[in-house]
């Protein structure tokens, strides 16, 4: 399954070609391999998926337990880092705003505010970094060396499907993890945000604050959060173990392997939330 996976995505890409001579060839060089990143990454994640489906039943006693362990370790434990970003953003960021909004007499914007800042954006691109730098780092070393240490030719001579075994435990793990951490982070926020407001004298009581927010909330935007966690999740998985699984790598190539891997999930969760922000503004 993994030889079709890297015949497939036809991974000689431009980047062993000579560095260019000008801006405009750099510029063009680094488009052409963001688009050929992108459509290696679509065919090993529709790959992925298709065995999600056909295999799902497949080895339930040994696959089952990796998503439990994966959601324990994307999820569960980056609850300290998420608490800590919580109360920072809340302290610097949200209480802040509440404050300068009271003192101007906007207070009755500070739901609005609250629910497009931290719900719909700030949220889940942020647990999505989180999981990305902690989560994802380790998984492209973790993959790129047991690679490159001829693991994963041993799991295929065994028999064993990488994709399954390696592959859709973190993407189920991953998009859980975002999801459920991005619902913790936006509460932690708004609450120790508001702490920190009423700290400061502001004149709007807990109770009314938390009624703006709610009146502020709309159905989509818990199907929108719901969206954004499984499709960041979906990428960092995908993108990191792609890089990890489907490259031919050494163990001196791991370290530049990983920057990619990071690199290229950060540009598609940006590019993900742009499209996001332009159909919910559309709707």
């Amino acid at each position: 399954m993994l030889e079709g996976v890297r015949k497939l995505v036809n991974l000689d890409t431009v980047l062993d070609s000579p560095l260019p001579r000008s801006y405009t060839n750099f510029v063009g060089r680094w488009l052409l391999n963001l688009v050929e990143t992108v459509r290696q990454v679509g065919a090993f994640a529709l790959i992925s998926l298709g065995v999600m489906v056909t295999h799902w039943n497949r080895a339930k006693t040994v696959i089952h337990p990796l998503i439990a362990n994966q959601i324990a370790w994307s999820g569960i434990g980056q609850l300290p880092m998420v608490t800590f970003l919580a109360c920072a953003l809340g302290f610097a960021v949200i209480g802040q705003t509440v404050a300068l909004l009271s003192r101007v007499g906007a207070h009755d914007l500070i739901g609005v505010v609250m629910v497009t800042v931290v719900v719909r954006e700030l949220g889940p691109i942020v647990t999505a970094g989180v999981v990305l730098l902690r989560v994802g780092t380790a998984t492209v070393i973790e993959l790129g060396t047991a690679r490159a240490s001829g693991e994963v030719e041993a799991l295929e001579a065994l028999g064993i499907d990488p994709v399954h075994y390696l592959v859709v435990p973190r993407m189920i793990g991953m998009a859980t993890a975002v999801v459920c951490l991005s619902a913790y982070l936006i509460v932690g926020t708004l609450c120790s945000g508001g702490l920190f407001a009423f700290l400061q004298d502001v004149p709007l009581v807990p109770g009314e604050y938390l009624k703006q927010i709610v009146l502020a909330l709309r159905w989509e935007d818990f199907v929108l959060l719901a969206l954004k966690g499984v499709m960041f999740g979906l990428i960092i998985a995908t993108v990191t173990c792609f890089h990890g699984l489907a490259r031919p790598i050494q163990l001196t190539e791991v370290s530049v392997v990983t920057t990619h891997a990071l690199l290229t999930s950060l540009i598609l969760c940006v590019l993900v939330d742009a499209a996001f922000l332009v159909v919910y503004l559309l709707m």
